[in-house]
């Protein structure tokens, strides 16, 4: 039995843009305006790096999470160092991109991997912010926000993740159903042509 042919890295490539582009939009426009209690809000970008980096690996989620970290540093509101993001996320997403090969193994990896990138998101970039000299940037703060940051991002994370997984396998499969769709007629042919031969 011959295996499925893999989709095009181009084609994957571009998916992952749409996806951090569609979260990028999201965050600004729905998830930052949200009146959630202290002042904090789910962070749907990093989740978004989190679960590309589960489905197509390490490379996939440093370079997701770093374009999608200079995105979000420069697009308003940003008022922090041009780079906080783009370090942060890029972290993350190497990070998250390991537990690649036990997505298959272990259903929980998702919100394991949801829990810890929120968490680890959330003190890296507090703790850049307290070496760039950041007044915002201070333990009270931190300690405050880490619970409900943390908290937000797991009761979001369902919905973002199983919206890019969703994505992702929907483009592979029309990706693969593209290709069968071409190669079924060569096969059908070189099946006539050998019984025209064989007479």
């Amino acid at each position: 039995m011959l295996n499925p042919p893999e989709p095009s890295p181009v084609g994957r490539n571009l998916t992952a843009v749409v996806v951090v582009v569609v979260a990028l939009i999201l965050q600004v426009s729905v998830a930052n305006r949200l009146p959630l209690p202290g002042g904090v809000t789910p962070d749907l970008v990093l989740l978004t790096v989190v679960a590309l980096a589960l489905v197509n690996g390490s490379l996939t989620g440093v370079v997701a999470g770093f374009g999608a970290g200079l995105a979000a540093d420069i697009i308003p509101p940003a008022d922090h160092t041009l780079g906080r993001y783009a370090l942060v996320y890029c972290l993350i997403g190497y990070a998250c991109g390991l537990a690649e090969g036990e997505m298959k193994r272990q259903s929980m990896v998702p919100f394991l991997a949801v829990a810890i990138g929120a968490l680890a998101g959330t003190v890296l970039y507090a703790l850049t912010g307290m070496l760039l000299g950041d007044p915002r940037a201070n333990w009270t703060i931190v300690a405050r926000m880490v619970p409900l940051q943390v908290l937000y991002d797991v009761v979001a994370s369902p919905f973002v993740v199983w919206s890019v997984l969703r994505v992702t396998r929907r483009y592979e499969r029309g990706e693969r159903g593209r290709r069968d769709r071409f190669a079924l007629p060569v096969a059908r042919y070189r099946a006539m042509a050998g019984r025209g031969t064989t007479r």
